[in-house]
């Protein structure tokens, strides 16, 4: 196990154009934040010169262990609570600076076009829907969310022969989108940005709300521009360009 974090962390630090260093930011965020912090980069530079963000995307639960390992990041933004209530049991974080910043809802969608008559989590129990994206539970948080939800239902085992699993978000609204799947669970926003190639067929309901925590990584607690980074975030224009790209107000 240690020796597969070590890994990771050369991987992360490999992915990181610039190690931590004074002016200077590196954030390690969900997937499904892609467009929306690298707008946030480009504004938050504009309006502090001098400091440069370096930015990280992957799933969520492929992130944690990268700063477990040492990965030289500033700020984590996970896609769920599960994933940073981790990070702060390990003590990764500072606590006082963890945030909620915004919200999201898990939708089943489909190709656009697609044959299969996917309109519900009942409808994927049809024939015609023989291969359905899933984001993989163990490490990305639009998975445990589907995968819940599916369980409530009393569909998961039954349908567990026509999964097929993503290693992220994006990678399963590549599936839908390319039509190398019938159906798929993504998160809203992610739908929206795809909307020329992905139909939404329901927003499915989930026992824990979508929402996103933010938090600068424990070892950058003094990092006065991580800090300012994470209340950009906050600020009135972050949460404008999040807004933009789908996302809700935290609650």
């Amino acid at each position: 196990m240690k020796r597969a974090l070590i890994i990771l962390a050369l991987a992360a630090l490999l992915a990181l154009p610039l190690m931590a260093q004074a002016g200077s930011v590196t954030v390690s965020g969900a997937a499904s934040l892609t467009a929306a912090f690298t707008e946030m980069k480009a504004a938050f530079e504009k309006a502090r010169p001098g400091v440069t963000v370096n930015t990280n995307f992957a799933a969520s639960g492929q992130l944690l262990p990268q700063i477990e390992a040492g990965a030289p990041v500033d700020i984590f933004a996970s896609a769920d609570q599960e994933t940073m209530d981790r990070a702060q049991a390990k003590n990764l974080i500072d606590t006082a600076s963890r945030r909620n910043f915004v919200a999201n809802a898990l939708v089943l969608c489909k190709p656009k076009g697609g044959k299969a008559a996917v309109t519900s989590l009942e409808s994927l129990k049809d024939k015609a829907v023989e291969r359905i994206g899933l984001g993989n539970p163990e490490t990305v948080p639009v998975g445990r969310y589907a995968r819940e939800a599916l369980s409530t239902a009393g569909l998961y085992e039954a349908l567990t022969p026509k999964l097929v699993f993503g290693d992220s978000v994006k990678q399963v609204q590549d599936y839908v989108s390319r039509g190398e799947v019938d159906a798929g669970f993504i998160f809203a926003t992610d739908a929206q940005s795809a909307a020329a190639k992905i139909d939404v067929a329901a927003e499915i309901p989930t026992k824990a709300k979508v929402s996103y925590p933010l938090a600068i990584v424990a070892r950058s607690k003094d990092n006065a521009d991580a800090k300012a980074f994470a209340d950009f975030v906050m600020s009135p224009e972050g949460q404008a360009i999040l807004a933009k790209y789908g996302f809700k107000k935290p609650e």
